[in-house]
Order: C-alpha cells, then structure tokens, then sequence
C-alpha cells in the first residue's frame, strides 16, 4: 500500500516526484503516461498525472433540443472523441489507485485545480476526501513546504465554485449555441454551428458596439501649424498653442502672422514629475503586456507561461493579484537572479537596498500572489520562451526600484504676435526603467539651452491638413483589460473567451475587427433575446458564484435560479425561432460568399475563390473565368482563410492569412510554385501536388457548371 499523489500534467507529476523523494524516483509507463514511486522518511508514494480535465459534462439522454438540464459527469474520452487521448491517463489512475490507502491531491490550486483533482478522488478513488497540496510555484522548496503543510481536507468552497461555473457553462453555451444553430438548421436545411455563451455573448456584444462607433465615426478637417526653428544648428518643431484649428480661414491667418524670419523666446516653463514603478502582473496584465511587446495572443502566451511554470521558472500564471508577499522571500529570489548573467548587475544594486518594498496594487487574490520569477536558472528554453521570461523577471525587478525622475520643458515662443510651444523631455533619475530595460522606453527630446528673450531662426512653417480618427480599436491585449474592468470573465477564462470567438469567425486582425457574421449575432440577439449579451446578467452570476466560493452561497440555489433564467430566455428564443434562423441564414451565407473572394486572378484578372473538392473534401482556389481560364491552386487543410488584400511581390498572386486554433496565424503566397516557396518541399511532391490539384479543380468546377445547369 501507498500514499497515491495526483498531478494535473505529466511534467508537474515528474516535478513534485524529484522534489519529494528522499532518491531518485522511479519513472514507470511509456511516453507520457507514465508514474513516478519513490520514498520519503521510508513511506512510500507513487505520483500518477492526470492530463487536465478527465470528465466532463455531458447530457444524460441523447436528442437535440433546448432547453436541457440533465446532465452529469462522465468520462472526458465517452463525452467526445476529440479527448480519446486521456483515456490512457484515466486507466493509469484506476489501476494505482487500487492499491492506495491514502491520497493527496497537487493539481492547480485554482478552481479548475479543485475540479479536476475532486473528480478524480470521487470517480476513479471512490472516496469523499483527500489531503490538499497548495503551491504557487514548482520549485523543490515549495513543493516540500505544500507537501509538509498539506490540509487534511479538501477546499469544498472552491471545488463548489468550480463545479457551479462548469453547470453554468454548460447549460448557456450549449443551449444557447444548440439554439442558434437549430434555428439556421430549420430555416434553410444548413448545418452551421453558431455559438455564444454566458460571458461569450456579452463580450461579442461589447466589441459589436465599438465596431459600430468605428463605423459610424465622420471624420472633421482641422488644421495644425508647426514652428520649424534652428537651435544650435539643429532643427526643432514648435506647435501652435491650439493642437486643432477647426476653421482655415483661422489656420490662414496665423500662418500669415507668423511667417517671420524671428521667433522670440517669451517663457520656458520646467516641470519634474515623479514615475512610480509598476505594479506587479496579474494574469491580464501579464498577458495584454506579452502581446503589446511580443505580438503573441493571449491564449498563446498562457500556454507559454505555463510551459514556465511547469519548468519551475515562474509562479502560477493564473492569479487576480497585484502583490507579492513577504512570505515568497524576495532576497532569495533575487540573490538566485544575481547568478543569472543577463541580471547580475542590475539585481545587485537592488541588493545592496536597504529596505525591499515591492510596489503593488490594489487587487488581491486569496489562492496564489502576483506572477514572479522563482530564481531557477533556464536550461532549455525556446526563443518565445526567453521572451517572456525575460519580461517576467524585468517587471519583478522593476517593482522593487526607485521612483523615475523626468523633466518637460515648455518654452512659449512668439512669432508675428502668435504663440507656439517648443517641448522638450528628458530623464533626470531613471530609477525602476533602468531595471525594466527595453520595456520602459521613454521618449527623450533634449533642448539645447535657450534663455527668455532668445530670438531663433525660423527655417520653414507647414501648414498640415488633418482629420479627427475613430475610437482606436481594441488589440488583442487590451481587450481583457476592458474584459476586466466591466467584471466579464475570469483571470482563467478571458484569454479562452476572445479566442472562441476568433474560432468562431465573429472577429478578425490582430486589431479586433467584427466580422458581419459577428455583427449579425449580436444584433439579432439584442433584438430578440437582449438577455442573451447581457453583461449585467452575466455580471450577477459571476458574484453569485464568487459568494460561493467564499462559502456565503449555495450551489443548487444558484443553479436552480439560472435554470429559471435560462429557460426564460430560450422560451423567448423558441417563439421567435423562424424569424431569427431567417436573419442568421441569410447573414451566414453572404459572410461565406464574402470570405471565399480571395483577390484577383493572375493570369486572366477573373475572381478567385476558395472552392471545396465534393470527392476529396479539400480546398483549393479556382478562377471565375473556367473553363477560359484554368488557373487553380491547393489551400492549407486546416483553418480559416482570410483575404489580406495584398499580392505577392514575387508572382503577383493574392497573399491570403490562416489562422489555426491555438497556433499564431500565418501570411502565404497562394502560388505553390512561388519562389517564397522553394524551400517548403521538394519537386516531386511538387509535382504530385500540382497535377492532383488540378484534377480535383476541374473535377469540382464541372460538378457546379452541372448543378447551374
């Protein structure tokens, strides 16, 4: 008999197997499902890794109707063939638990953590309890100090509150989405699958109306006058003391007072302002930061931070907090960063400090504090990897820094009785930026000294003829920062969120833009059923299951009180079924027919687009003109294709975007022969490719000329 220790990855299994055992443990089962026996004060322990979630929720009886609420936990590899891969990992599990007389759950210490680990103690370990490691880290010292102070009990509120999210995402995403596409399906005999959800709906709704202010937006002409002016031989721009002259005629007449061959001196005015460090990150943050600097998606980035925590390298990724306690043991961590060559110098001048306050912010997590470097050394990293790190540990060190010192200087200059303003700003102290290195690039324009009463040689002044712009459009990091200030999901779901809807074709760019399709979801459901995309509903829920995790609510009472609310919503939907299935089809099929124009044909100027072989079922491009013009080419099996607007400067043809689930999207040349393509495959393929291309293009294209006919 032995003490059966449950991880939620293979990698943290290893991780907490090498830091517990008194030697070296041993490592059992092949590739990844694997398990790990050691000894710890001559007990012993056998640590087996789950693989995320092994059950899900699924409906107990089979049909396709609306609205369902019957549904139980079974597991993840019965629910859908897509988590046939866990059903080893389940089966490893069975067996060692057969023999353990004592179990501890070391899953995330989050609500999804509690989920995946009581599930596995009450299904597969059939018991009702187990002990609870509780970690931020994965470094040995941590996971001794969890193992030695492990609860003798499971968190019940938090395993609560994660069983009532998982029920409550279900019964809105999966009635919600069933509907949607039933309502397509009765309407025009289409199968399309259309989804929102809970937070989803809201989110969609939220970027719906940015879009539509973007749209509506009517630019106005101003005009802006600028000084140039010779100091010390260099050139320096002097604005007009208005930035937007709305009138011309005004704009005008200032540059006819102004155009003087002096401008003179009348102020300089110097200000210092104090630059506090930044707060420590929190999972949005973090993530709005990553793709700012980096360009990475949100949900790209939390796979990448991930792969970090796992290595022991940082603290848990997912976390509402913007502090970091005592108790992680700054001095420590920094003494290990000093070992770090890219590090040292600036990590010893916070060492020498004599008292260590991190600056932080208001916002406090009860289960893991603000992201952190841990101080172990990288061996393997890849280039992303080191990336993020690096931008990990450059804001830790940043928060434990001196406040940055910068001066603006203001000079006021007269030219024909007109004012300009001349601005200079440069860094007194740097502080906190020195430590955050290439993330705190600061803008310095540094004047040459100049008096009050100083005439300056005027060498040109330009009129400019401007236009006000739309709001900016939200990027894919600070959308979650809007997520997070209107209380729209969750540290651990906002980045999942943004890219279902990505998935689900209702957003494109890395600057969100809102398909039509995703604009006619929206309003449809405004229009029918507002609740739908309700942000104060959703809003509610989200409390009432945070009051459960805190132990002031009950599970059933929430989700009974949602059962109500959602059949509700879905009698509404029922009744207006037709009409909406009417809108949605119609909406579907020009976005389908929108998407499919790739850009013009390279050989005869004809319109090319995406065509799907009825035989082989893959894509490839065909031209408007066939059978005249029989210029075709193979697309990417996977993914949604997307038009850019651009040709190739090598061949000419359209340059189109793919964007894969979880993957970052990538730009290519539709011509497999383009030179930007040598390198993909060799000409034997090529050849293979091409002449089965070109069958499948004239089998399908004869097959639709029959069809018109």
């Amino acid at each position: 008999m032995y003490t059966l220790i449950i991880a939620e990855k293979p990698s943290a299994a290893q991780k907490i197997a090498e830091s517990l055992a008194d030697k070296k443990p041993v490592k059992h089962g092949e590739r990844n499902v694997v398990w790990f026996e050691f000894e710890r004060d001559k007990k012993p322990f056998v640590v087996v890794p789950a693989v995320g979630h092994l059950f899900s929720l699924k409906q107990k009886e089979k049909g396709w109707t609306y609205p369902r609420f019957d549904v139980h936990w079974i597991p993840s590899f019965e629910a859908r063939k897509s988590s046939e891969f866990s059903r080893k990992y389940f089966e490893n599990i069975v067996k060692l638990a057969k023999d353990a007389d004592d179990f501890i759950v070391a899953t995330d210490y989050d609500t999804e953590g509690a989920v995946i680990g009581f599930n596995i103690i009450r299904f597969i370990c059939k018991r009702n309890n187990a002990k609870r490691m509780k970690f931020s880290t994965m470094t040995k010292e941590d996971l001794v100090k969890a193992f030695i102070n492990a609860s003798k009990t499971l968190d019940k509120n938090l395993i609560e509150s994660g069983l009532t999210r998982h029920y409550l995402d279900w019964y809105w995403g999966i009635n919600l989405t069933r509907a949607l596409t039933l309502a397509i399906k009765n309407a025009s005999q289409r199968f399309k699958i259309l989804s929102t959800g809970r937070v989803q709906g809201p989110v969609l709704h939220m970027l719906v109306q940015h879009e539509k202010k973007i749209k509506a937006f009517k630019p106005k002409p101003f005009w802006q006058i600028l000084l140039k002016v010779e100091i010390g031989k260099k050139i320096f721009d002097a604005e007009y003391e208005k930035d937007k002259i709305w009138d011309k005629a005004k704009a005008e007449s200032v540059m006819k007072k102004a155009k003087k061959k002096k401008a003179v001196v009348k102020k300089i005015e110097k200000r210092v302002q104090t630059q506090k460090p930044p707060k420590p990150y929190n999972t949005t943050s973090f993530l709005s930061d990553v793709y700012r600097y980096f360009g990475y998606s949100p949900q790209q980035a939390l796979n990448i931070a991930e792969s970090l925590y796992q290595a022991g390298l940082i603290s848990y990724p997912r976390t509402a907090s913007e502090k970091l306690p005592a108790s992680i043991g700054y001095k420590k961590i920094l003494s290990k960063l000093a070992k770090q060559k890219n590090y040292e110098k600036d990590v010893k001048s916070l060492l020498e400090k004599k008292d260590l306050k991190p600056t932080e912010g208001k916002r406090n997590d009860p289960a893991h504090p603000a992201i952190f470097p841990t101080g172990e050394k990288p061996k393997r990293l890849g280039n992303k990897q080191k990336a993020v790190y690096d931008l990990v540990v450059r804001r830790f060190l940043a928060v434990f820094g001196d406040p940055a010192k910068r001066e603006s200087i203001k000079v006021v200059l007269d030219s024909g009785g007109e004012k300009f303003f001349l601005k200079g700003k440069k860094t007194i102290e740097p502080g906190w930026t020195a430590l955050y290195g290439r993330y705190s690039k600061r803008d310095e324009i540094i004047l040459p000294d100049i008096k009050k009463g100083d005439e300056l040689n005027i060498k040109k002044i330009e009129q400019l003829e401007k236009e006000t712009q739309p709001p900016q459009r939200f990027s894919q990091g600070s959308v979650l920062k809007e997520m997070e200030k209107r209380g729209l999901g969750t540290k651990a779901t906002r980045a999942q969120i943004l890219q279902t809807l990505y998935n689900r074709n209702y957003l494109i760019g890395k600057s969100i833009t809102v398909t039509d399709l995703g604009i006619s979801v929206s309003d449809i459901l405004e229009k029918n059923v507002p609740e739908v995309i309700s942000e104060k509903l959703t809003r509610y829920f989200e409390k009432e299951t945070e009051k459960i995790e805190l132990g002031k609510e009950k599970r059933e009472k929430v989700l009974e009180e949602a059962r109500k609310t959602l059949t509700k919503i879905l009698k509404k939907f029922k009744e207006k079924e037709a009409k909406i299935g009417k809108e949605l089809t119609k909406s579907v099929i020009e976005t389908q027919e929108k998407q499919a124009i790739l850009g013009k044909c390279p050989k005869c100027g004809g319109i090319l687009k995406v065509h799907k072989s009825w035989r082989t079922k893959k894509r490839f491009v065909g031209c408007s003109n066939y059978p005249k013009c029989k210029y075709g080419q193979p697309l990417p099996k996977e993914g949604i294709i997307e038009a850019t607007g651009k040709v190739c400067p090598e061949c000419g043809s359209p340059i189109i975007q793919i964007r894969r689930v979880g993957k970052r999207p990538f730009r290519m040349c539709i011509d497999i022969n383009c030179p930007t393509k040598k390198d993909w495959r060799d000409d034997k393929l090529l050849a293979k490719v091409q002449a089965k291309s070109k069958a499948e293009s004239k089998k399908a294209k004869k097959l639709e000329k029959n069809k018109e006919k």
